[in-house]
This record gives C-alpha cells, structure tokens and sequence, in this order.
C-alpha cells in the first residue's frame, strides 16, 4: 500500500484529496499558456480549447469542492484575460480589461466546470452501462 502513485501524469492519493492534483494541473497549464502565449494572441488561431487538455486530463474522477471550482474559474478567466486583452471603451476612449461575463461571451466553448461536469455524467454512464460482470 502506498500513499500516493502517478499515472499518466496523474497523481492519486489514498486520501481522495485532488487539491493538490488540481493545484499540480493549474501549474502545468500556467507553463502551457506561458509557452505559447505569442500564438494565442495571434488572430489566425483559435482561442478555444487553449489550456484546457493538459488541465481536464482524467478529471471525470475528481470530486469538486466549491474551492476547486473557484480555482479552476479564477485560473480560466486569468488566461482568457491575457488572450482577448483589454478592450478600448468606444465612448469614454479609454483601455479597460474585460469583465469574465465578456469573457465568456467572447469564449465560445462551456466554462472548464461545466466540462467536468459533463464528462463526470458521461463516466457515469458508462459505468452504468458495464453491468455487474465487470469493475469499473
């Protein structure tokens, strides 16, 4: 028996505890955007789906405290900062960051909490759907 073990990159802990996984996933995302964040801001490329494969990898298994989701918010809207900039306000004339309600209008895809949660359902059913014969 041990206390922790890494798999594929993931790291699971006897205690169930994913704070520290999820703190490990904001840190490699964080050097993920870091890396190319000069590509991001080009206007050729997509700003969708931009960090999150390193940060959602295996996260059907994890059980969100209201904590991790305020972590995982703050970091998406962090990096969607950086990526659509401030805007010029048209009428005062004046540079402005974006509130994350702009943001996330200007972010087509479902907020990273929403995809966790969707994969979290979609695990479920097929779990469900192994029937007793097999261990999930």
């Amino acid at each position: 028996m041990v206390e922790e073990f890494k798999y594929w990159g993931t790291t699971s802990r006897n205690k169930n505890s994913i704070q520290e996984e999820i703190k490990s996933r904001l840190k490699s995302g964080n050097a993920c955007y870091c890396l190319v964040q000069n590509l991001l801001s080009s206007s050729l490329l997509s700003k969708n789906k931009t960090q999150r494969t390193i940060i959602l990898y295996w996260c059907a298994a994890w059980l969100l405290t209201l904590r991790e989701e305020h972590r995982l918010r703050v970091f998406e809207n962090r990096v969607l900062s950086r990526i659509f900039w401030p805007r010029r306000d048209e009428v005062k004339g004046e540079w402005r960051k974006l509130n994350n309600e702009e943001l996330n209008d200007l972010y087509c895809s479902p907020i990273t909490i929403q995809v966790i949660k969707l994969r979290r359902m979609r695990w479920v059913g097929k779990v469900a759907c192994m029937g007793e014969r097999r261990n999930a």
